[in-house]
């Protein structure tokens, strides 16, 4: 039998079986063609599709494999948090006097106890730091002091997964994470030099640009621009090598630089002083007196006696995040890795009690899978994110997991989190303009040798089916995971089941 008649013979036997009702076990024939012309193994894709609320599955090719999920993983995390914390859930960042405020000065250090909030931007931060000066508070003739005990975290470099320390989506969790510790460089040739500008401008960044202006078109991997963060552990001197060309008009970068602490420090300087406030002293660590610290009880406003007395005495302020619901959009849609991280050690620390380990995490998560019939069997939660090349989940596991979602009462803020086809996040560019755009709610997931999709399609005669493909093979990441994905995306909007 030549390969054509093998093809036909294989697909016809697969529309047999869906009229039958049982699930497609082979690749749709439009899928197939494409995963065999760019020479992608068959058996190196996962398919997962089901109409929510059916009791079989239309397709399931290779649906229990164990598989790299990348950053579909982020689907687990999320749905985790949204039923074990809610969606209207908010992070607590508290500010302490560690001395006596006597006219508008604080004789001591001021304190500031991080909880985790996942979306401490500048613009939240700014509001923490008005927050505090609007209790009257004008100088500070101390230090000021993190106290980040809320976090117990193993040892670990940024630069473990990939060896790139300095870039955004390398970001360990801290509890009291600043901006992402980002800093935006912006670059623009001169006459012989090339200015450059940082967004946000702090005062301990040290940036040494050696950076020439080349005749030439705008192009080339960074345009040239080596960029280098030094100093460690502080990170707090930056070099710039290279030729830029002159045909750039402008060009930007974004890197993680500094400690947690000392971004924070300097930010914290920068608003302060805007504010009007004066800071005598640097940055440290340290933890909050055990008599001061602020009990569930007393930020509700129950009296606890003379110990909430004294904490209450010495609280300035306490800010809250963005609610839960809010965030996971920023998370998914988006796929940033640290604000997943930051979820999971939420969500085990509110389980079990604080610290908020890892382990305390990966246990909540498996727990409320499994509380919801998600089976976790040889599903491997390393890192929260899919930032990893040992986790792993199968395309039933997800497919289960997206019908629990669908099921659970907190579906609209679940849903509403993912990728807009054609029109927002990971997703923006992809059914632009076609019939797709808008009716498909989809996490993307991509690593070197792995790309991933997974979540929801509505097809044009309004059935919902969710959808996972999986996709583990050589160079899956240079394009031909995003085609197969796409092949069997529009298969299932325009197939009539």
């Amino acid at each position: 039998m030549n390969p054509t008649s093998s093809l036909r013979t294989a697909l016809f036997a697969g529309c047999m079986l869906l009229l039958a009702g049982a699930p497609l076990a082979n690749l749709p024939e439009p899928v197939a063609r494409i995963a065999t012309a760019l020479g992608v193994d068959h058996a190196d894709i996962s398919v997962w599709v089901r109409e929510l609320g059916a009791a079989e599955p239309l397709v399931a090719h290779l649906p229990d494999q164990p598989r790299t999920p990348a950053s579909t993983m982020k689907l687990v995390t999320t749905f985790a948090a949204l039923q074990g914390l809610g969606p209207a859930y908010r992070w607590q960042t508290e500010a302490y006097a560690l001395g006596p405020i006597e006219n508008g000065v604080l004789k001591g250090d001021l304190l500031l106890r991080g909880q985790g909030d996942p979306y401490l931007v500048s613009e939240e931060f700014w509001k923490l730091v008005q927050g505090i000066r609007q209790q009257g508070l004008a100088r500070i003739d101390g230090d000021l002091v993190f106290d980040s005990s809320y976090y117990q975290l193993p040892d670990e470099s940024p630069g473990d997964f990939d060896g790139q320390p300095d870039r955004v989506y390398n970001l360990l969790p801290h509890p009291l994470l600043v901006n992402f510790n980002a800093v935006r460089f912006e670059f623009e040739p001169a006459e012989r030099q090339v200015r450059v500008r940082t967004d946000p401008v702090l005062r301990n960044i040290e940036v040494h640009n050696r950076l020439r202006v080349q005749p030439g078109a705008c192009g080339g991997y960074q345009r040239g621009i080596a960029l280098n963060v030094l100093e460690p552990p502080t990170r707090d001197r930056v070099m710039l090598e290279g030729a830029f060309p002159s045909g750039c008009q402008r060009y930007a970068m974004t890197r993680s630089v500094l400690q947690p602490e000392s971004y924070a420090f300097g930010l914290f300087e920068k608003y302060w002083e805007q504010l009007g406030g004066n800071l005598s002293g640097r940055w440290r660590q340290g933890v909050l007196p055990p008599h001061l610290r602020m009990s569930h009880d007393l930020l509700d406003g129950n009296d606890n006696g003379g110990e909430a007395y004294a904490a209450a005495d010495a609280l300035l302020h306490v800010h809250h995040s963005r609610p839960l619901g809010e965030l996971v959009r920023m998370v998914n849609k988006y796929s940033n890795n640290v604000m997943t991280r930051h979820l999971e050690l939420t969500l085990g620390a509110e389980r079990f009690e604080p610290p908020a380990t890892p382990e305390k995490g990966r246990a909540a998560t498996l727990e409320l899978l499994r509380a919801h019939g998600i089976d976790t069997r040889d599903m491997v939660i390393d890192n929260p994110s899919g930032l990893s090349r040992t986790a792993r989940l199968s395309a039933r596991q997800l497919g289960q997991l997206l019908q629990a979602a669908w099921d659970a009462p907190y579906m609209p803020e679940f849903v509403s989190s993912l990728a807009l086809a054609g029109l927002d996040g990971t997703m923006r560019r992809r059914f632009q303009g076609g019939p797709e755009t808008g009716r498909m709610h989809l996490k993307t997931g991509t690593l070197d040798h792995v790309s991933a999709v997974a979540g929801y399609v509505q097809t044009p005669d309004n059935r919902r089916l969710a959808v996972v493909v999986l996709v583990n093979t050589e160079n899956a990441h240079r394009g031909p995971g995003e085609e197969i994905q796409d092949a069997l995306l529009t298969w299932v909007f325009r197939h009539t089941f």
